[in-house]
Parts: C-alpha cells; sequence; structure tokens
C-alpha cells in the first residue's frame, strides 16, 4: 500500500508541475471568466479525470488578485480521501487558492437560483425525526416553502443545492445520516430555521462522540456463525458471519460500512465457486484483514456467498483507508470482475437480515 501511495503521489505532482507551468494562463481565463469553459474547464477537467474519473472541478475568483480551483466529488465517498491526497500536495502559487471538495458556506452568502424558484434561509427550514431503536441517528426533513406536486423536480434539487453549499461536500456526508425534502403541508413537527442546522449537527456530534470515540472489541476469539439459505430463483446462499460483532452495543461507532463484490462463474455449482476461486477469496479476505487493522478502527464482519457473486464485508470507523484498500484490491485482481461500494449506516441495519441482534 505504501508503494502505491507513493505511486499516486507521483501523478499528482506531474499533475502539479503541468498545471504551474500554466497557471498565469489559468488565471487569465478564471478573471476575465468570458472564455473560462474553453480555456480552463474544458483543459484542466480531462487531465484530472486521468487521474480520477469522479473527480470534477468548480472555479471563480475568491479575491480580486485569487483564484480558486475546488476539486470535488460530487458526494462519492469512496474517492473523498483522493481529492484530499491530491490538494494535499498542491504547490503554493501567488494567484491561486486550492481547496478539497465544496467548502461550507456562510448562510448570508448561500443564495441559489434555479428556473423560477429562489432558495434562501428565508424560505427553507428542517425538522429532525428520532427513533428510539436507532437513537443515534441524525434523520432530517428539510421544507420548502413552495414545494407541491407541480414544482418537485425543480424545488427538491434547489433545496439539496442550498443545503449542500450550505453544509459543504465533506459536512453533508458525514454529519447527516438520513434526509428528505418535503412541502410545508406535509410536514409533521414544528419547523427550525435552516440557519439553525450548523448548530444543531454540532451539537449531535458532540454527543455522539463523547458516548462513542472510546468504543473499541477485540474479535480475535469472537463466534462465527455459518447461515444457510435460499434465494427466490431457488439457488443457495451461503453466509459466515461474526456473531459477537453483531450483537455488539457500540455499533454506531463504526458507522461506515464496506462491500467488495466479487462476481465468478458458478452456475455449474448451484451459484457457488469452484476450489480454486474459494481458495482465492479467502486469501484476498485475509489480505485486507491484515491492512485493515483492529486497532485503527477496521473490524471484518464476515462474507455471503450465493448465485455467482463473493461479498466481503467490513465495518469502519472512518471510510478513507479502505476506500483505498478496496481499490487497491480491485486493481490487484483483474481478471475477476470485482466492484465496492461504502455507505453509512450506523446501526448496521443492511445485516439485520441475518436475524442477529
Amino acid at each position: 500500500m505504501i508503494q502505491k501511495t507513493e505511486e499516486k503521489n507521483s501523478t499528482y505532482q506531474e499533475f502539479w508541475t503541468w498545471f504551474s507551468s500554466n497557471e498565469k494562463d489559468f488565471f487569465n481565463a478564471v478573471k476575465e471568466y468570458e472564455k473560462i469553459e474553453e480555456n480552463f474547464l474544458d483543459v484542466v477537467l480531462p487531465k484530472l479525470k486521468e487521474l480520477n474519473d469522479n473527480f470534477f472541478i468548480l472555479t471563480g475568483m475568491s479575491d480580486d488578485s485569487t483564484a480558486e480551483l475546488i476539486v470535488t466529488v460530487d458526494g462519492q465517498i469512496k474517492d473523498i480521501v483522493y481529492a484530499e491526497e491530491l490538494i494535499k500536495v498542491s504547490p503554493s502559487l501567488d494567484h491561486w487558492k486550492f481547496t478539497t471538495l465544496k467548502p461550507e458556506s456562510d448562510i448570508e452568502d448561500v443564495i441559489i437560483r434555479m428556473d423560477d424558484y429562489t432558495f434562501t434561509k428565508e424560505n427553507i427550514y428542517f425538522y429532525s425525526n428520532e427513533d428510539e431503536y436507532y437513537p443515534d441517528e441524525i434523520d432530517l426533513i428539510f421544507v420548502h416553502d413552495e414545494l407541491n406536486d407541480q414544482n418537485e423536480n425543480e424545488v427538491i434539487n434547489g433545496t439539496y443545492l442550498f443545503i449542500d453549499n450550505y453544509l459543504g461536500e465533506l459536512n453533508f456526508v458525514t454529519q447527516i445520516d438520513n434526509f428528505s425534502i418535503s412541502s410545508k403541508v406535509d410536514a409533521e413537527k414544528e419547523l427550525i430555521p435552516i440557519e439553525k442546522l450548523k448548530d444543531f449537527l454540532s451539537w449531535r456530534e458532540r454527543e455522539f462522540t463523547e458516548k462513542y470515540d472510546a468504543a473499541t472489541i477485540k474479535t480475535t476469539e469472537d463466534s462465527y456463525s455459518l447461515l444457510e439459505g435460499t434465494l427466490e430463483n431457488g439457488f443457495p446462499m451461503l453466509a459466515t458471519v461474526n456473531v459477537d460483532l453483531l450483537q455488539w452495543d457500540k455499533k454506531a461507532s463504526h458507522p461506515w460500512i464496506s462491500v467488495l463484490r466479487i462476481k465468478y462463474q458458478g452456475d455449474e455449482n448451484n451459484g457457488f465457486p469452484d476450489d480454486k476461486d474459494y481458495d482465492l477469496f479467502n486469501l484476498i479476505e485475509d489480505e485486507m484483514t491484515l491492512e485493515l487493522k483492529t486497532e485503527e478502527g477496521n473490524l471484518n464482519l464476515g462474507r455471503e456467498t450465493a448465485d455467482n457473486i463473493r461479498e466481503i464485508y467490513f465495518v469502519s470507523k472512518d471510510f478513507r483507508k479502505i476506500s483505498k484498500v478496496l481499490a487497491e484490491t480491485v486493481e490487484k485482481y483483474p481478471d475477476y470482475d470485482m466492484s465496492f461500494e461504502i455507505y453509512k449506516d450506523k446501526y448496521w441495519q443492511s445485516f439485520e437480515r441475518y436475524g442477529i441482534h
């Protein structure tokens, strides 16, 4: 992994060397604005896409003499770490400011106009749903004054953009577990002005940190259960899961769920892998477990095999390291059709299907 990181940093440096050699032209393109797409966006973005296809950019003048380049991943959790790494090694240039992800904004500065609608602190509110079974989840309902059945798409999109710009990209994906956007007539609780949202989230985050920051668990002597089932198509399913971990009362301390999916040919074996694939998949899981150490906040939850797919599950305190480990695992085994996803699930509800709580 150290070698891979060094290779990536070298590639980042190549991008910044290229950018620095053209920075005066880029600055003029942003400042003059008239041909910004042709002379900046259409030139810089393809170069960034060579590093990561989920990189996107925003630009503008930070002040009269400083242009800003914001590298965003449009909320893709597994790519945040790469945007952070890229900006971390950015050069110091007199007339440039480089920013990781869309930053948070002062509420007074956030005004979104889309179609015939305006989105400001004057017409957006929120309230929180509480669930006694999941007390630490932050489930928010955002409300816009003018939302109705006829303008649903426009107003929901505009409200989402407002919240994204107000909180900032990183805060949006890490501080809120679930959200929806509703109309005033459908509101079920008293509406809170949107300008109080940051204070609310900070308060909830402090509570969460106090409750879970020191939570640790040892898994070396845990019990594992082999679960069997049958899919709707008649194929059998086998899962091996860490029973002790699924019964842990501090699940929310490791809210990031990672799933590595490996597709294989198993039609002649009731959807199961042959011996060669089976051994390789176990090796892959062992390699990942060695890399993703328990003391660093990563826990191997188990695996499920069925219908030509092996899924390997981890839960983590943070998503950054596992994002890289999963990406490098996929790259290491190009002969297999692999993919992965990372998402937030504080109470591991994804695994309630196993009937172990």
